[in-house]
């Protein structure tokens, strides 16, 4: 059910993504800051468009999300997407810093945890992303744990991802959702993905084999009511397609003491680490990112077109 959406100085629905949802039809959410902070220039503008592509060939309408002069959009035209991916000045926003944005007209890029709350917002039921935040190593110490955990736990929204990146504590993540009471299904798959890695050498409790038995899933939890939480379906790439993993495990030790030497530490962990490694891999952490990112697209697209279905046959 679609919240109380505020003024469109706030709050600007696209005309496509608008129709979709109030025909019935699926529509995923997007995240910007990949586009901003996550891919380079220019191959940024070329990749957002094939991943709203890859939802559309899924079945479902694309609606990716930004704050643009304090106006947040839920679906954005060409202009507003180039916009996005060439700002330096464009922000990092989560859910906290939404508002922040908004009082003050600023623009940002959305993160999983406030894209997550926005597509809700608006009425979407299915996110696709690259990959989760989490626990972070050392957490116990350092207390930096994602906000994307926490909003998961309380947005019911199906968030569509290739596990959370390897550089987190995947058990402590795992663990944290768990104990924060969110689901998390393996696609076609017992292993919880890591990201760049098929596998991080965590198990998943569930496991689906199809798109039509996710959907399901959304369904069924949203007739019982149970809980708000939100839902994790991790897709894994291919073991032929992930980072061969002794240049990954490599690149994450020496990530980690670049990290400690140049003290970085909270939000910049994560896009000062996968610069490093788009600098280090040769190519193949790019290449694996836009790969996974494309596929969870797609399958959130093809989630998102089942749940439409199986909503619209229960009604």
């Amino acid at each position: 059910m679609r919240a109380h959406l505020p003024g469109s100085d706030l709050l600007v629905v696209h005309e496509e993504v608008q129709e979709a949802l109030d025909a019935g039809v699926g529509v995923v959410a997007l995240e910007s800051t990949i586009l901003a902070h996550g891919l380079p220039h220019p191959d940024n503008i070329e990749i957002g468009a094939q991943i709203e592509d890859a939802v559309r060939t899924g079945g479902s309408v694309p609606a990716t999300i930004a704050v643009l002069d304090g106006v947040v959009h839920v679906g954005l035209g060409a202009r507003e997407v180039e916009r996005v991916c060439t700002d330096p000045d464009i922000a990092k926003l989560s859910v906290r810093d939404v508002g922040v944005a908004a009082a003050l007209g600023l623009s940002g890029a959305t993160t999983v945890a406030s894209t997550s709350a926005l597509a809700h917002l608006a009425g979407i039921r299915v996110f696709a992303t690259g990959g989760l935040g989490g626990v972070h190593r050392g957490a116990s110490e350092t207390f930096d744990v994602s906000a994307d955990l926490g909003v998961i736990a309380s947005t019911p929204v199906l968030v569509v991802c290739a596990g959370v990146k390897s550089i987190l504590d995947v058990a402590g993540t795992l663990e944290t959702l768990e104990t924060l009471s969110v689901p998390v299904l393996g696609y076609r798959t017992d292993a919880f993905p890591g990201f760049y890695l098929s596998d991080s050498g965590q198990p998943v409790p569930w496991r689906v084999e199809s798109a039509a038995e996710a959907a399901r899933v959304v369904v069924a939890r949203a007739r019982l009511g149970t809980d708000s939480a939100g839902a994790v379906l991790a897709n894994p790439l291919p073991v032929d397609r992930q980072v061969e993993r002794g240049l990954h495990d490599r690149l994450v030790e020496e990530g980690l003491a670049l990290l400690e030497r140049e003290g970085v530490h909270g939000k910049d962990v994560t896009p000062r680490l996968l610069e490093y490694f788009h600098h280090h891999s040769g190519g193949e952490s790019l290449r694996a990112n836009v790969e996974l990112v494309l596929s969870n697209a797609a399958l959130a697209g093809e989630v998102a077109a089942e749940v439409a279905t199986q909503t619209a046959a229960r009604a």
